[in-house]
């Protein structure tokens, strides 16, 4: 049920539009922290109220209990000495005293009957109080009852006075009672307030992570993708995006155009192949209207020439050069068994050592059990003219050919290694590159030819190259033969 709702709420957002998306998130970040600031407020609010209220009735009180205390002894001194700043001190500490008994709590729902009837009973005593005590002061020291009521006074001052400490006393113990009441409040208060910020965060980060989901994760992977297709790479993955709104949609249309661009850049790229294999065509058709017999028989007639003038040596190089063409020209089969293969080479060979006498030795090891099978036909005599061109040919003491085959496990082997100038370790790594990227300019043809065959017709084929300089070379092929001659 909770994924059918998750399911649902998904849809129900990426059905939104842009602009819907923006104003809901825009108002829920107005909430959270409007929300944040009104907790706050009742927090500061609550904390103010509370210990205002308490601290306030401990200062009137306090106040009053300071005030009686001077007007007693403002009173004494007076009373001791009558001089005129004695009487303005005394007079002032009667005001004071006044105010502060006006000031004391007197809210029977705030302060309780207690303290309500505390107050009461000092603003009552005070009053009757200040009346006697104005009354005293018209009288003189000769009056016969002059000491017994200012006696009275000094009595009921110490009341008041003690009055005074009661309720000083007794608002703090009711402050007391009152935060020990309340006092739950200042860690809830303060727990809730946490419990709602963790949850506006938490908020916050389930809409970072919707905005970066639904408008920013797209927009940076159409900008990635787009850099990519700017540089003609269409082989990333189309960006994928759900929902109906503006974003989805743009995703949608950029994922269709790259894929139509792809497929016309594809289809220009057919067609331009194509394009180039019939005129390849075409020149080998013009080619062809040269008939090979004409060559034929005309190498025929000068090896028949040669051999009624007794000039051994031509006819042999007349015959060696016309089994090559021959061999170049007639054969169609795309296999030819080794033997075949290497009698090419040997006429070939023939004539290289003609043309360059002893300097060049051409050998052949190959075991009897591989002579019959089927290779790739024209795969020796390229590997064979690279060594004598670009490996032997450039010593002055010439060197060794030697043209090896064998079985091993079941594949074959063929190696055609030279003792020429040998290539240095960076040319052949590019040489290698260059055979798998296909790139046939750095390789020549005949190599580049030679390495796409083998791997093209076997599963397992392999063309390696070894050399270091002034050391020779090496190309072995190697693949399991899935043809044999027919014996």
């Amino acid at each position: 049920m909770n994924e059918k709702k998750y399911n649902s709420l998904r849809w129900f957002w990426g059905s939104l539009s842009l602009q819907k998306k923006v104003n809901y998130l825009t108002a829920s970040g107005a909430a959270v922290v409007i929300l944040s600031i009104i907790a706050n407020f009742m927090v500061a609010g609550f904390g103010m109220r509370g210990f205002s209220s308490v601290l306030r009735n401990n200062s009137q009180s306090l106040a009053f209990w300071s005030a009686m205390e001077n007007e007693k002894n403002a009173f004494a001194s007076y009373i001791k000495d009558d001089t005129k700043d004695s009487r303005e001190v005394y007079e002032k500490a009667c005001r004071n005293t006044k105010k502060a008994v006006d000031q004391l709590p007197y809210d029977y729902k705030k302060t309780g009957r207690y303290q309500y009837a505390k107050v009461w009973s000092i603003r009552n005593m005070y009053e009757n109080y200040a009346v006697y005590r104005d009354k005293f002061h018209k009288l003189t020291k000769q009056d016969p009852d002059y000491t017994e009521k200012l006696y009275t006074i000094y009595r009921v001052q110490a009341y008041l006075t003690a009055y005074a400490g009661q309720l000083e006393q007794m608002t703090v113990k009711q402050g007391n009672e009152s935060y020990e009441k309340k006092r739950y409040l200042l860690v809830i208060v303060p727990a809730a307030s946490l419990i709602w910020g963790g949850a506006s965060l938490l908020f916050v980060k389930l809409l970072n992570r919707s905005i970066n989901r639904s408008i920013i994760r797209p927009v940076v992977e159409l900008a990635k993708d787009s850099t990519r297709i700017g540089k003609n790479d269409f082989s990333g993955e189309d960006v994928k995006r759900e929902g109906d709104d503006e974003i989805a949609r743009l995703v949608r249309a950029f994922s269709a155009m790259k894929s139509s661009t792809r497929g016309y850049i594809s289809a220009l790229t057919e067609k331009h192949e194509m394009e180039k294999q019939l005129d390849v065509v075409r020149l080998q058709m013009l080619k062809n209207q040269i008939n090979p017999h004409f060559l034929f028989n005309t190498l025929n007639m000068i090896s028949s020439m040669a051999q009624i003038e007794d000039a051994s040596v031509t006819e042999r190089m007349i015959s060696a050069l016309s089994s090559l063409f021959r061999y170049n020209l007639k054969s169609t089969d795309s296999v030819m068994p080794l033997e075949r293969e290497l009698k090419v080479v040997q006429d070939y060979m023939y004539l290289q050592q003609m043309r360059f006498g002893q300097r060049f030795q051409y050998i052949t090891d190959c075991s009897p059990q591989t002579l019959d099978i089927l290779i790739p036909s024209f795969s020796l005599q390229p590997l064979v003219e690279n060594a004598v061109i670009h490996g032997l040919s450039k010593r002055s003491r010439g060197g060794k050919i030697l043209i090896r085959s064998w079985l091993k496990e079941g594949k074959l082997v063929i190696s055609v290694a030279d003792t020429g100038e040998g290539i240095d370790h960076e040319k052949l790594e590019e040489i290698r590159c260059s055979l798998r990227d296909g790139e046939e300019k750095k390789t020549g043809i005949g190599v580049g030819n030679i390495y796409r065959r083998v791997h093209g017709m076997y599963k397992d084929g392999e063309v390696s190259i070894y050399s270091a300089p002034l050391k020779g070379t090496a190309v072995q092929l190697s693949f399991t033969p899935e043809y044999q001659k027919n014996s």
